[in-house]
């Protein structure tokens, strides 16, 4: 596999439904001169604690739509993701496309276990709550580990940024271990979806 053995961290994408340490993580990569780019409730929490950020809509030149169902599926940011950087075909189609590379990618998903655990919860919300912009950029960023980081754990933040503040780069090594992590947490996911809809629509595996 082709790729740099440390990452140079420029450009980050951060969404999250899990909040969690993101003001302090994100402070620290503004710090080091990190652009961040990020949605709606996150972008809000971000410049609330006074954090510059750039919105992924202001980037892409389209709104979010259908109620935030439709925000981060755009060739802008899974092209700044997918591409490959030592390819000159990506670069120069990057280029002709006002594409810029993403680094570092952010996401966790919607609460989908925790709100099927409410006693009281309708098919309706659990399916609001599937979420599907977060699992492609996650599977995006996972798949082109080579070039890019993904983290999908608030626990590996203090991990991610001390290598950033060592020499403003990510190893090889933590980007492969991240993207197996990447991975494991969308399966986990999908998991929760297929057993739930199963459950409640009265489908077996087996049958189908």
């Amino acid at each position: 596999m082709s790729c740099l053995s440390h990452l140079a961290v420029r450009r980050a994408l951060i969404s999250v439904s899990d909040k969690f340490g993101i003001i302090e993580f994100s402070k620290k990569l503004a710090k080091k001169g990190v652009e961040i780019l990020s949605t709606g409730g996150t972008s809000k929490t971000l410049l609330d604690n006074n954090i510059n950020v750039r919105s992924v809509d202001s980037y892409t030149g389209h709104p979010e739509i259908l109620n935030g169902r439709v925000k981060t599926l755009h060739p802008r940011i899974h092209g700044g993701i997918l591409a490959i950087r030592d390819n000159s075909n990506h670069c120069k189609e990057m280029k002709d496309n006002g594409i810029e590379p993403i680094d570092l990618v952010v996401v966790n998903l919607y609460p989908f276990k925790q709100t099927i655990s409410k006693m009281d919860v309708k098919i309706e919300d659990a399916i609001e709550n599937i979420d599907i912009g977060g699992p492609t950029m996650i599977r995006s960023a996972a798949k082109n580990h080579a070039y890019v980081t993904v983290v999908v754990d608030p626990d590996d933040y203090d991990r991610i940024i001390a290598e950033i503040e060592k020499d403003g780069t990510i190893s090889f090594e933590t980007r492969k271990e991240m993207a197996v992590k990447a991975f494991c947490h969308t399966a986990d996911y999908d998991t929760a979806i297929s057993e739930y809809l199963s459950k409640n629509y009265g489908y077996q595996k087996s049958n189908l």
